[in-house]
């Protein structure tokens, strides 16, 4: 159909729906009893806003954040579907998902604690850092005291792990 005929003003245009943090092709969706609650919550909510625009005034405004709550919701139910909760034991000796663990980075004289968590609770700002990331599959089945190396592109950080809860 020619461009001619088409009524500008009728066209909606479509939300970009955010999308999720990453998780890699063929990669189980390991979430934490906490990381699995969130989602819940977050289902939950978008379920709320949902509801509440379906009940408000219909106008251009409407239609486009109903789609893009429904766009999110959609995304979020995928995640939720391909969920697999770990439990973890309280006293570890090994890190692993689930653990909190206590580095030093040697070259740095830094240490540096943080959780190893699912993709989705995955946040920097509270030390909470996916298993999907470069540091965490390299400490992965280090004990307390082991050595670790962190190789970013040319750069290598040894690590030392000090303590892991």
């Amino acid at each position: 159909m020619s461009r001619a005929f088409v009524n500008e003003d009728n066209q909606e245009e479509a939300p970009l729906i955010p999308p999720r943090a990453p998780l890699p092709k063929g990669v189980t969706n390991y979430v934490t009893p906490a990381g699995l609650k969130a989602l819940q919550d977050e289902r939950e909510e978008l379920n709320g806003i949902i509801e509440h625009l379906i009940k408000s005034e219909d106008s251009k405004e409407k239609r486009y954040k109903l789609q893009l709550e429904k766009g999110k919701l959609n995304l979020l139910e995928e995640r939720l579907s391909s969920a697999r909760l770990l439990q973890f034991d309280k006293e570890m000796e090994e890190v692993r998902f689930g653990a909190k663990v206590t580095v030093r980075f040697d070259n740095e004289n830094q240490t540096q604690t943080f959780q190893i968590v699912g993709v989705d609770e995955a946040d920097v700002k509270q030390n909470k850092i996916a298993f999907t990331a470069p540091v965490a599959k390299v400490l992965n089945g280090k004990k307390t005291n082991e050595q670790a190396i962190l190789e970013l592109g040319p750069r290598k950080r040894p690590m030392t792990i000090l303590a892991i809860a």
